[in-house]
């Protein structure tokens, strides 16, 4: 007769299974007691930035970059077009006004000119040989004019004989009347040489007057000529320095093209890139400062170019005060352009919290400094240093300032 057999409720495997599912859920008990139901992370303390938030004076600030340049650059360009046949200095020589920079030749202004000045001389020639014509006319009418003159003399005195003869019964009627008749002839005549000498002088002045004018028009020809001619000798315009001679010896150049250019290197000016963001709150007047060999110089705006190229805008700076010593054309500044005046304000370091919170919140240590946790903020105006902190924090507050990329979602972080 078979015995039947108890079936045991707890197998071994049972007990197991039991045993690991009270240990995990143990196990996330502790975990969630122990963290109080927030994440924690434990961190090193020494790979982490910690800053003290503090009352300071504040100004609105950006970094730019601006490039020295002379205060003045004056560009060398071909008046007239032509062959390099000398250059006299070098590229990076001082300069004086007028010293020459180089020559070129063009055959075509240069036969221009001998044209030019042949015209002159020609001209000139005519109107000597027409000036020589006149006063040999004016000459010829001043004799005639003293023939005729004579005559009338002679006719008035045998016209008065006549009359006195003729009272006296010694001549007839018709020898007074013959005498009256030639001495108002010759009467006319001496009016009407006179109006053609008055003419003719009048007739000679404007022929003068009209040659001179067109022999200064073409003596200004010449001279403008000449001038051109001149002009193949390529001078410096100022005092300065040459710097990008673009020209060899046997080069052809064109009219207007550019051989180079003249800095005047009696000061500098720096030239400024700024992105078109802040070109509403950019104007003249306002400063940034830079440093260099340990100490802070000045600049000021002068000038602001509004075209926007590429999402930028550049403006001229000047330089307030002292020049820094050795500063060289070319250079690269690191300015602090200051967009606002300066003020007391709640100030917190820069780092790079700010591109996983955006200044939204931070991590505030605890007043024993183990711990660290979230805290909403509100931040303001920045510079190169500093935030402005407009809420939730106070001054002596210690805040994390470094990189939040590895805390993910932690909202506690436990200091070691």
């Amino acid at each position: 007769m078979d015995i039947p057999l108890k079936k045991k409720r707890f197998t071994t495997k049972k007990v197991s299974i039991i045993i690991g599912v009270v240990l995990l859920l143990s196990l996330i008990a502790f975990a969630f007691i122990s963290s109080g139901g927030a994440s924690k992370l434990n961190v090193n303390e020494e790979r982490l930035s910690v800053d003290t938030v503090q009352e300071g004076i504040f100004q609105e600030n950006i970094p730019v970059n601006g490039v020295v340049l002379p205060i003045s650059t004056i560009y060398l360009d071909a008046i007239e077009g032509g062959r390099v046949e000398e250059i006299f200095v070098e590229d990076g020589e001082i300069m004086k006004a007028g010293e020459p920079v180089l020559r070129l030749s063009n055959t075509d202004l240069e036969l221009s000119l001998v044209n030019q000045e042949t015209q002159v001389y020609n001209l000139l020639t005519q109107m000597q040989i027409s000036q020589n014509a006149a006063r040999q006319n004016t000459i010829n009418r001043l004799n005639q004019l003293t023939d005729v003159e004579n005559s009338l003399i002679e006719a008035e005195r045998v016209y008065n004989l006549n009359q006195r003869l003729y009272k006296k019964d010694a001549i007839g009627r018709q020898d007074l009347l013959e005498s009256e008749n030639n001495y108002k002839y010759q009467k006319q005549r001496m009016d009407l040489a006179r109006e053609v000498l008055a003419q003719d002088s009048i007739s000679t002045q404007q022929e003068m007057g009209q040659a001179q004018n067109s022999y200064g028009r073409t003596q200004k020809a010449l001279e403008l000529m000449r001038k051109k001619v001149e002009d193949l000798i390529v001078r410096a315009p100022v005092d300065g320095q040459l710097t990008s001679l673009d020209a060899e010896i046997g080069q052809s150049k064109t009219k207007g093209e550019r051989l180079g250019q003249v800095d005047v290197v009696t000061g500098y000016k720096v030239r400024v890139d700024i992105d078109e963001h802040y070109i509403s709150r950019i104007y003249a007047g306002q400063q940034g400062s830079f440093k260099i060999n340990g100490r802070d110089f000045t600049l000021e705006i002068k000038k602001v170019y509004t075209q926007v190229t590429n999402g930028r805008f550049q403006v001229d700076m000047f330089f307030e005060g002292e020049v820094p010593e050795g500063i060289r054309r070319g250079q690269t500044l690191q300015i602090r352009l200051a967009l606002s005046q300066e003020k007391e304000a709640l100030l917190v370091s820069k780092g790079g919290f700010f591109q996983q919170t955006g200044g939204n919140w931070i991590f505030k240590l605890s007043e024993d400094g183990k711990t660290a946790y979230k805290v909403d903020i509100q931040l303001g105006s920045q510079n190169t240093e500093y935030y402005e902190v407009l809420q939730g924090l106070q001054p002596g507050d210690r805040v994390i300032t470094s990189s939040y990329d590895n805390f993910g979602n932690i909202e506690e972080l436990i200091l070691n």
